[in-house]
């Protein structure tokens, strides 16, 4: 099994061959990014484990989107394409999410053991809900899944 820093290496190597200019800058910022995540942590030779490499790559995509927005706005489809080229790169290092189906079940379980029932329960609930669903749920979905189940 390959480590998040062997796939980012691999990318690397076959983004230069390739010539894509695109992938390679992300895989470089990503490889960057993490490298200063593990200096923040103080500890810069051992690899961070692979629920916070993740983290940091859910970072750096909210950051594209936020420059998406951005371009949009100010109309350049250009940069517009090329964040979107870099975030779709970055989203190969997660794992697939969860669809709607996959975690109602979860919901109900977690509203049952818990007790939940009003909107006051909603932080124990989503607390619960990020801890069981690995990362693999956004966190708007499961806000308004959440949201729409305790009243």
């Amino acid at each position: 099994m390959s480590t998040i820093y062997e796939d980012i290496t691999e990318g690397m190597k076959t983004a230069m061959r390739a010539k894509d200019t695109v992938a390679l800058g992300a895989l470089r910022g990503l490889k960057a990014a993490l490298m200063n995540a593990q200096v923040a942590k103080g500890n810069v030779h051992d690899e961070l484990p692979l629920n916070e490499a993740q983290n940091v790559v859910r970072k750096l995509i909210k950051q594209h989107e936020d420059s998406i927005a951005l371009y949009e706005k100010a109309d350049r489809p250009e940069s517009v394409a090329k964040e979107k080229a870099e975030m779709e790169v970055l989203a190969s290092f997660l794992p697939k999410e969860m669809t709607e189906a996959e975690i109602l079940p979860i919901l109900e379980a977690v509203i049952a053991e818990l007790g939940a029932s009003t909107k006051k329960d909603m932080g124990r609930v989503m607390k619960e809900m990020q801890a069981r669903t690995e990362g693999r749920a956004p966190g708007k979905v499961l806000s308004q899944l959440v949201g729409s189940k305790l009243n």
